[in-house]
């Protein structure tokens, strides 16, 4: 009897010392859980928060540039005004990168639904969604980053304006190694500022926007001129249809 008492009183220790591990396991993943949970929550205040503050404040530099900046010991990039480059400029880089930007809300839905069909998914990443990208994001098709990207587009075209969307573009887009934005991309291409580039200069310009580091606007290929003479007559068609209204003065 005596020594079935002692075994039922240490079954209740062992079972006791079982029991407050598992809860103290429990409480662990709680604290874990919220810790995460704070991480997470503070991580979306601090994107937005970038989202509304560079909707008016231009944004010094992009991770995309600091890395190739830290790889190349440094960039060409200043920033410029969308009212000091040349209209023809921007037309060009909407005709050639996402021709139906002022018609979407940052998803071309026909451009996709092309791509899916074709078994690509190449041509149908908007202005929009590049902005996020190089802005917000890395580099890389990785599903986190699409997924990131995907959400903050539309938040990002529900705080800025059109314009905004293209001025920035405009200044982080790469234009060839090193070279970024279309103030350096101008000067090292053609020797002018963008204010005064012509149609055709802004053309060759969009042309080599797809591969900057394999294409050249100022020695272009036979491939570029042809791309740039396409690209010109798309910024002419845009600019008569109503399509480039949405960043026209």
């Amino acid at each position: 009897m005596a020594r079935a008492a002692k075994k039922t009183r240490t079954s209740k220790k062992i079972t006791g010392l079982r029991g407050g591990a598992g809860r103290g396991r429990v409480a662990l993943w709680r604290r874990l859980r919220r810790w995460v949970l704070r991480a997470l929550g503070l991580a979306v205040a601090l994107v937005l928060l970038a989202v509304l503050a560079f909707s008016v404040i231009n944004p010094p530099t992009t991770p995309y540039i600091l890395s190739e900046s830290r790889r190349l010991g440094g960039v060409d990039r200043q920033w410029v005004g969308l009212d000091e480059i040349a209209p023809a400029m921007a037309r060009s880089v909407v005709a050639a990168e996402d021709a139906n930007f002022c018609l979407h809300w940052g998803f071309d839905m026909a451009a996709i639904r092309k791509a899916l069909d074709d078994g690509s998914g190449r041509g149908a990443s908007t202005i929009s969604q590049q902005v996020v990208k190089n802005v917000f994001l890395w580099q890389g098709r990785s599903w986190p980053r699409k997924a990131l990207e995907a959400v903050l587009t539309p938040v990002v075209e529900a705080v800025w304006t059109k314009r905004r969307i293209l001025e920035v573009y405009l200044n982080v887009a790469e234009f060839g190694e090193g070279v970024f934005g279309v103030e350096a991309a101008a000067r090292r291409a053609f020797r002018v500022g963008p204010e005064a580039l012509t149609p055709g200069q802004a053309a060759l310009l969009a042309a080599v926007l797809p591969d900057p580091k394999g294409r050249d606007a100022g020695r272009p290929s036979t491939f570029v001129r042809k791309r740039a003479r396409a690209i010109a007559d798309g910024a002419a068609t845009i600019r008569a249809d109503g399509r480039a209204a949405c960043f026209e003065d």
